[in-house]
């Protein structure tokens, strides 16, 4: 699987990448998102929103696991990192298969809910303060959105 890399050097950086990101996605869509804690999950799906016409202040949804959003496509934002029996049926699918876009961060640990058709994006922290941003596309959706979008 190919996979694409992007350095952003501050915030904003982050956020106008996903924010052009979001112009490519559609219905259905889901974003797999990881990184460490501090690394700019919560950013990148800000940027998400302002590319979906959000008006609305994105914040990780820690606490509830789901926070829905109006936009230009509906966004659906969740944190599962307090899921604590990845086989637990919390409906997740009913978003997967959805009208909206949907951004799962700690993906890893509900892997097995996930569809096999994925964009996986991973936010690294680099030494300089920088961020490493990384597109695993999974699935011949995503490689097409990866290489339109990066074109």
């Amino acid at each position: 699987m190919k996979q694409f890399e992007f350095i952003s050097n501050q915030s904003e950086e982050t956020m106008d990448f996903s924010k052009r990101l979001a112009g490519f996605l559609k219905p259905g869509d889901v974003i797999a998102l990881e990184g460490d804690l501090g690394a700019g999950k919560t950013t990148f799906t800000k940027g998400l929103a302002l590319g979906l016409k959000i008006k609305r202040n994105v914040n990780s949804p820690t606490f509830t696991i789901i926070k829905e959003y109006q936009g230009r496509l509906p966004l659906y934002h969740m944190d599962v990192y307090r899921v604590e029996d990845s086989f637990e049926d919390l409906g997740f699918d009913e978003y997967f298969e959805g009208e909206g876009v949907t951004v799962v961060e700690w993906a890893h640990l509900i892997e097995e809910q996930l569809p096999q058709e994925i964009l996986t994006v991973s936010l690294y922290l680099c030494e300089n303060g920088a961020r490493k941003i990384v597109l695993k596309p999974n699935g011949k959706r995503y490689e097409e959105l990866c290489k339109e979008f990066l074109l």
